[in-house]
């Protein structure tokens, strides 16, 4: 399957860098010049990816991103954010919008597909592992769906954006284990990009986050100097 991209970018010049380079790479690649042609393009039918630039006409990427997560039919759309911010507040920002991974300018294209290409491999469920469970969290990675089962209640869908989706598969696979966010980068985002530790941070207050409605949030325990773990029988009521 051919995955196609979608390019958010105002300037040309950088629009076609990238669409040359993923072209080359053998994605199917669509333009917009703003957020209100992407939602156009997107009406139909999403693309695999979504590249989005921070500084755009109208609405910023940031603002853009915090939408699509909170709708139901884009909130699992792998986001790529691309800017010219490059401070650590700034990639902070970003990540908590809802984007993946966050590519500053100027860029390796290089680099830029490799982040692309990790960013599609962590969309796709790992399906050679049976079901998990994990306290009242129950993962089906045949199926890519997470539910928290409670005494007495209907079982609770818990929907998850594509990398906390690897990240609590990984936690739960091993859970009572304490893992560094080193280990975690290397497991979970793998080891052919670079990307910086606090990125584990972010994603784990956003997993948390996608937890909480269903009270299992308090599973995913920091462990202060050393990590994060998932665990069975979590000290915290």
């Amino acid at each position: 399957m051919t995955h196609r991209i979608l390019i958010v970018e105002d300037e040309p010049s950088i629009a076609e860098l990238i669409a040359i380079n993923l072209t080359h790479a053998g994605y199917e690649v669509e333009r917009a010049l703003q957020t209100d042609l992407a939602m156009n393009i997107m009406r139909d039918k999403l693309p695999s990816l979504l590249i989005l630039d921070w500084m755009l006409p109208g609405k910023s990427g940031v603002q853009f991103a915090k939408e699509l997560r909170s709708n139901e039919r884009t909130r699992s759309l792998p986001i790529l954010m691309l800017t010219a911010k490059s401070d650590e507040s700034d990639k902070v920002l970003g990540l908590d919008s809802g984007a993946d991974d966050y590519v500053t300018k100027p860029f390796s294209p290089k680099e830029l597909v490799a982040r692309v290409k990790a960013l599609l491999r962590r969309q796709t469920p790992i399906e050679d592992s049976g079901p998990l469970a994990v306290g009242p969290l129950r993962m089906d990675p045949l199926s890519h769906r997470v539910t928290a089962i409670w005494p007495n209640m209907d079982p609770q869908s818990i929907p998850l954006g594509p990398t906390e989706y690897r990240l609590l598969q990984f936690l739960m696979a091993n859970p009572e284990r304490v893992h560094s966010r080193a280990n975690l980068l290397d497991k979970v985002w793998g080891n052919e990009v670079y990307i910086e530790e606090r990125t584990v941070d972010v994603h784990i207050k956003r997993l948390r986050a996608a937890l909480a409605p269903t009270d299992s949030d308090r599973y995913i325990e920091t462990v202060r100097g050393s990590g994060y773990r998932i665990t069975k029988m979590p000290t915290q009521t």
